[in-house]
């Protein structure tokens, strides 16, 4: 491992590098990993920020939506004048400006089977920042499928929940079906769109999945998985349940029967929070 750092880079991660957990080794490990953001939205927003605060080496960011003026609301890692580029472009514009010793690549693609297959062999660790059924469980499958853990939040409202899916490494691990085996028929579960999300909920929820991917990286604490943090922001109450993998789930079971990304439809949308 790399451990030749400029005087830039010791001084600019001085606060990672007195902390025992992480110290010079640890900061290495940041600056070598590769992270796919999927969804450079209200999660995707300050889950970025932080990757590249941190000095993780490499952020992959996937999103072909173009910049609203109703995201910025919770969106804060683009600017108004910025409103109609596409947002994984303003959003590598941003981290550039925050840290230029980090590497961004900019997918602003839609998110769909073949996508999915060909990115995220590239990274080592996955992050869903999206608020779409379908595209949440292309990626568990994939991740799951190709190797990678996957750090997944979510929003609505005035509540958030985080877990971490590393079904790939075997038993105990669960993966996202061990938790909703299927797509919800649509209308069941709203998105922000049409339900409303307090912009400063994403925020927290965001900041929660970069601690937890910056833990994975460091292999520091105890991770997500197996795992499901809920948070009412309302009643400022954070709970955990357990999660545990199923034996008859289609995708990391006994019997699966998910073997490959060919059940995906290929115009899956990468909305985002």
């Amino acid at each position: 491992m790399d451990l030749d750092f400029t005087d830039a880079e010791l001084h600019r991660y001085s606060r990672h590098i007195l902390l025992q957990d992480v110290g010079a080794v640890g900061q290495a490990r940041l600056r070598a990993a590769r992270v796919l953001v999927v969804g450079a939205g209200g999660l995707g927003a300050p889950l970025a920020l932080y990757l590249a605060a941190a000095g993780v080496g490499t952020i992959g960011l996937v999103d072909h939506d173009a910049l609203e003026l109703s995201n910025l609301q919770r969106q804060v890692i683009h600017a108004t004048s910025r409103i109609g580029r596409n947002k994984a472009d303003s959003a590598a514009e941003t981290l550039a400006a925050l840290n230029p010793e980090i590497r961004v690549e900019v997918h602003a693609t839609r998110l769909d089977a073949a996508t999915a297959q060909d990115l995220i062999p590239r990274y080592d660790i996955v992050c869903d920042g999206t608020d779409n059924f379908a595209t949440r469980f292309l990626l568990g499958d994939a991740c799951h499928l190709l190797g990678r853990t996957l750090v997944s939040a979510a929003v609505l409202r005035f509540e958030g929940q985080l877990s971490t899916f590393k079904s790939h490494a075997g038993p105990p691990h669960p993966c996202h079906r061990c938790l909703h085996p299927e797509i919800p028929p649509d209308g069941l579960v709203p998105s922000c769109s049409e339900a409303g999300v307090l912009g400063a909920v994403t925020g927290v929820m965001g900041t929660l999945q970069a601690t937890e991917v910056l833990k994975e990286i460091l292999g520091i604490g105890e991770g997500m998985s197996g795992r499901l943090l809920l948070w009412d922001a309302l009643d400022t109450r954070f709970r955990t349940v357990k999660l545990r993998r199923d034996p008859g789930c289609a995708l990391c079971g006994e019997g699966a029967t998910i073997r490959d990304l060919s059940a995906h439809r290929p115009a899956v949308l990468a909305c985002t929070a």
